[in-house]
């Protein structure tokens, strides 16, 4: 009798506990025009992509630009763009990564650290993806 009251009680305690956690909307698979909502970034709209396709031969050289200005070995032996008006999104976002790496490897024991880099190398690598309109790298 014990045995049966407590599996009873427990799987009122689980529905109750599904039915609060899952809102209705979601329970039911209905699909709003309002973008999601993601709780610590506001809202996201999937609608519109993050990176471009292309990037333009003058923002991906402005970027190896800054980039080699700021120390990074890799963005300085880069080969500039020139003879094309745009190259693929994977030029630059390959040039901000391993910007990125060799700066968090170059910048371990520094005292100051922003994502593993200096606030100077911070500020360089996300001043570079702005120039290119690059959101994720």
């Amino acid at each position: 009798m014990k045995h049966a009251l407590r599996t009873g009680l427990a799987a009122a305690v689980a529905a109750t506990a599904l039915a609060v956690a899952v809102p209705p909307a979601i329970a039911a698979n209905a699909k709003t025009d309002q973008p999601a909502h993601i709780p610590c970034f506001g809202t996201l709209d999937t609608r519109v992509p993050a990176n471009p396709n292309q990037i333009s031969a003058a923002a991906y050289n402005q970027a190896r630009s800054i980039l080699a200005g700021a120390g990074s070995q890799t963005a300085a032996k880069s080969h500039p763009v020139h003879g094309t008006r745009s190259v693929p999104v994977r030029y630059g976002t390959s040039l901000l990564a391993c910007s990125r790496d060799e700066f968090r490897h170059n910048d371990r024991n520094a005292p100051l650290t922003r994502s593993g880099m200096t606030p100077y190398h911070w500020l360089a690598v996300h001043d570079a993806a702005r120039a290119m309109g690059l959101d994720r790298w």
